[in-house]
Protein backbone atom coordinates (compact mmCIF):
# COMPACT_ATOMS: atom_id res chain seq x y z
CA UNK A 1 0.00 0.00 0.00
CA UNK A 2 2.85 2.41 0.89
CA UNK A 3 4.13 1.68 -3.16
CA UNK A 4 0.73 3.02 -4.27
CA UNK A 5 1.04 6.20 -1.75
CA UNK A 6 4.10 6.52 -3.57
CA UNK A 7 3.18 6.19 -7.02
CA UNK A 8 0.37 8.68 -6.45
CA UNK A 9 2.27 11.41 -4.73
CA UNK A 10 4.41 11.24 -7.84
CA UNK A 11 1.59 11.38 -10.55
CA UNK A 12 0.15 14.60 -7.96
CA UNK A 13 3.01 16.44 -9.10
CA UNK A 14 3.00 15.84 -13.00
CA UNK A 15 1.98 18.89 -15.05
CA UNK A 16 -0.72 18.53 -17.59
CA UNK A 17 0.92 17.72 -20.50
CA UNK A 18 3.28 15.30 -18.47
CA UNK A 19 -0.03 13.39 -17.20
CA UNK A 20 -1.15 13.09 -21.00
CA UNK A 21 2.13 11.54 -22.28
CA UNK A 22 1.73 9.09 -18.90
CA UNK A 23 -1.57 7.90 -20.19
CA UNK A 24 -0.65 7.58 -23.70
CA UNK A 25 2.49 5.56 -22.71
CA UNK A 26 0.27 3.32 -20.43
CA UNK A 27 -2.26 2.52 -23.02
CA UNK A 28 0.92 1.36 -25.29
CA UNK A 29 2.31 -0.48 -22.72
CA UNK A 30 -0.73 -2.69 -21.29
CA UNK A 31 -2.86 -2.25 -24.53
CA UNK A 32 -5.74 -0.85 -22.75
CA UNK A 33 -7.93 2.63 -23.09
CA UNK A 34 -8.76 5.18 -20.53
CA UNK A 35 -11.54 5.19 -22.29
CA UNK A 36 -14.82 4.41 -20.42
CA UNK A 37 -16.42 1.44 -22.31
CA UNK A 38 -20.56 2.81 -23.15
CA UNK A 39 -21.64 -0.39 -20.82
CA UNK A 40 -20.19 0.83 -17.83
CA UNK A 41 -21.98 4.26 -18.04
CA UNK A 42 -25.10 2.29 -17.40
CA UNK A 43 -28.17 1.59 -19.24
CA UNK A 44 -29.70 4.75 -18.50
CA UNK A 45 -26.42 7.12 -19.70
CA UNK A 46 -25.83 4.90 -22.95
CA UNK A 47 -28.36 7.65 -25.00
CA UNK A 48 -26.45 10.32 -23.67
CA UNK A 49 -22.53 8.59 -24.25
CA UNK A 50 -23.99 7.98 -27.74
CA UNK A 51 -24.68 11.59 -28.01
CA UNK A 52 -21.22 12.31 -26.76
CA UNK A 53 -19.80 10.41 -28.73
CA UNK A 54 -21.19 11.44 -32.25
CA UNK A 55 -20.18 14.73 -31.44
CA UNK A 56 -17.54 14.91 -34.02
CA UNK A 57 -16.26 18.85 -34.28
CA UNK A 58 -15.47 20.54 -30.93
CA UNK A 59 -14.48 24.37 -30.13
CA UNK A 60 -12.12 25.55 -27.81
CA UNK A 61 -13.10 28.56 -25.86
CA UNK A 62 -10.85 30.19 -23.57
CA UNK A 63 -12.47 30.89 -20.54
CA UNK A 64 -9.55 33.24 -18.85
CA UNK A 65 -5.83 33.70 -19.50
CA UNK A 66 -4.93 33.19 -15.25
CA UNK A 67 -1.85 34.94 -13.83
CA UNK A 68 0.30 33.58 -16.72
CA UNK A 69 -0.80 35.64 -19.32
CA UNK A 70 2.44 36.08 -21.49
CA UNK A 71 2.49 32.29 -21.51
CA UNK A 72 -0.62 32.02 -22.87
CA UNK A 73 -0.40 34.64 -25.49
CA UNK A 74 2.46 32.46 -26.59
CA UNK A 75 0.48 29.39 -26.96
CA UNK A 76 -1.80 30.94 -28.98
CA UNK A 77 0.87 32.48 -30.91
CA UNK A 78 1.86 28.97 -32.00
CA UNK A 79 -1.16 27.29 -32.10
CA UNK A 80 -2.81 29.59 -34.28
CA UNK A 81 0.35 31.28 -36.44
CA UNK A 82 -1.35 34.65 -35.05
CA UNK A 83 1.27 38.08 -34.52
CA UNK A 84 1.66 38.74 -31.08
CA UNK A 85 -0.63 41.61 -31.24
CA UNK A 86 -3.40 39.54 -32.50
CA UNK A 87 -2.68 36.78 -29.77
CA UNK A 88 -3.09 38.97 -27.26
CA UNK A 89 -6.23 40.50 -28.57
CA UNK A 90 -7.71 37.38 -28.33
CA UNK A 91 -6.20 36.62 -24.67
CA UNK A 92 -7.25 40.06 -23.86
CA UNK A 93 -10.80 39.17 -25.30
CA UNK A 94 -11.33 35.90 -22.76
CA UNK A 95 -14.38 34.57 -23.02
CA UNK A 96 -13.41 33.87 -26.40
CA UNK A 97 -13.60 30.95 -28.71
CA UNK A 98 -9.71 30.17 -29.72
CA UNK A 99 -10.10 27.80 -32.11
CA UNK A 100 -13.32 26.58 -33.68
CA UNK A 101 -14.07 23.07 -35.65
CA UNK A 102 -11.22 21.03 -34.16
CA UNK A 103 -11.22 17.16 -33.84
CA UNK A 104 -11.73 15.82 -30.03
CA UNK A 105 -7.53 14.72 -30.69
CA UNK A 106 -6.48 18.39 -31.37
CA UNK A 107 -9.15 20.15 -29.19
CA UNK A 108 -7.78 18.07 -26.22
CA UNK A 109 -4.16 18.95 -27.52
CA UNK A 110 -4.65 22.61 -27.27
CA UNK A 111 -6.58 22.54 -24.05
CA UNK A 112 -3.78 20.69 -22.93
CA UNK A 113 -1.49 23.22 -24.07
CA UNK A 114 -3.35 26.12 -22.63
CA UNK A 115 -3.92 25.13 -19.53
CA UNK A 116 -0.47 24.23 -18.91
CA UNK A 117 0.37 27.80 -19.48
CA UNK A 118 -2.52 28.74 -17.16
CA UNK A 119 -5.18 29.37 -18.57
CA UNK A 120 -9.01 28.21 -18.06
CA UNK A 121 -10.03 26.58 -21.28
CA UNK A 122 -13.25 24.93 -22.15
CA UNK A 123 -14.16 22.30 -25.01
CA UNK A 124 -17.49 23.18 -26.51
Amino acid sequence: MADLEKIVDEVSKLTVLELSDLVKKIEEKFGVSAAMPVMAAGAGNVAGAEAEEEKSSFNVELKSTGAQKIAVIKVIREALGLGLAEAKGMADAAPKVVKEGLDKVAANELKAKLEAAGAVVELK
